[in-house]
């Protein structure tokens, strides 16, 4: 049982409605609610139309054997989304989380990771973990480079149980990826949200002779009535690609939204005269590290191009 009381199980009839929260070995578990978590195998027509369900998808499923909880997918509802990595549907925001210290937040990584989620149109929210650990001055500097990218921010302390509750709100009756370094406290985040993650589906892999998975697969759990949660692994690099030098610009809103005043049209905020970002810049109305990040980004495009 999750953090948020869950919906009481009940008997259903006919054709059922879930979400796919976990693929592996040709089943693909689907929770439906009050219904429970069944294994299911997919119609031969999915891949006769080369469609693939994916984690996260809204589908329809008839029991096959009530007891063994197994079913049929026959339908996958339209997607409002789908990402690449991790590959998942109907994606409602991402919660980025990097430590306000142990270890240093490494705010590049950020950008990078703003950057990717902005060209998927996923909405991110920022959360800062281990406050604690930090000044509040040091907080509030983390808080205000970032209110002006457009995210929520907010910082929390997985250890003290501080600021857990906001977190809950922001999940509530919503898909969300989360993502982030190494070391931030992303599993320990996960285990107070659900204490018994991938416990209902371990034994229902049992079941049907799949046996203890060692490799990581991509699985949503629930938490509450339409409420989910992905946690990813950690990553330490992330490039940014598919996008031109001169297009990252548009990646910043805190620069798009004063980009009108610079002289030049095509303005890359970077060696230009009467650059309104960069004028912005020197009065502190633009973080710095931001600007930086940019700068270094805007580079590595560039000489990406060379080779």
């Amino acid at each position: 049982m999750g953090r948020v009381m869950e919906a009481h199980k009940g008997a259903s009839s006919g054709p059922l409605r879930g979400k796919i929260i976990r693929g592996i070995g040709g089943f693909y578990y689907v929770d439906t609610a009050c219904d429970g978590v069944y294994a299911c195998r997919a119609r031969g027509i999915f891949r006769k139309d080369g469609k693939k369900p994916l984690v996260g998808d809204d589908v329809e499923i008839t029991v096959v054997h009530e007891k063994d909880r197994e079913g049929s997918l026959d339908r996958i509802l339209p997607r409002r989304n789908a990402l690449v990595r991790p590959a998942v549907a109907n994606v409602d925001q991402a919660l980025v989380i990097f430590a306000a210290a142990a270890p240093e937040p490494n705010l590049n990584l950020l950008d990078r990771f703003l950057i990717s989620m902005r060209q998927q149109d996923v909405q991110v929210v920022i959360c800062f973990n281990k406050e604690d650990l930090v000044e509040r001055a040091r907080m509030d500097e983390l808080k205000k480079a970032y209110l002006q990218c457009g995210c929520e921010v907010f910082g929390m302390s997985v250890l003290k149980q501080s600021g857990l509750q906001e977190v809950i709100s922001l999940l509530q009756g919503k898909t969300t990826v989360v993502a982030g370094p190494s070391g931030v406290g992303k599993s320990s985040l996960t285990n107070y949200l659900k204490p018994d993650a991938g416990m209902e589906v371990g034994e229902l892999s049992a079941k049907i002779s799949r046996g203890k998975q060692t490799t990581r697969h991509t699985q949503l759990e629930r938490i509450a009535p339409q409420t989910y949660f992905l946690d990813t692994p950690g990553f330490s690099s992330l490039y940014v690609t598919g996008i031109e030098e001169t297009q990252l610009r548009d990646f910043y809103p805190e620069f798009s939204q004063r980009a009108q005043g610079c002289y030049y049209q095509n303005c890359c905020h970077l060696t230009e005269p009467g650059c309104a970002v960069k004028q912005a810049l020197e009065q502190k109305e633009i973080a710095s590290v931001r600007y930086e990040n940019y700068r270094q980004i805007f580079e590595e495009l560039k000489n990406r191009k060379k080779y």
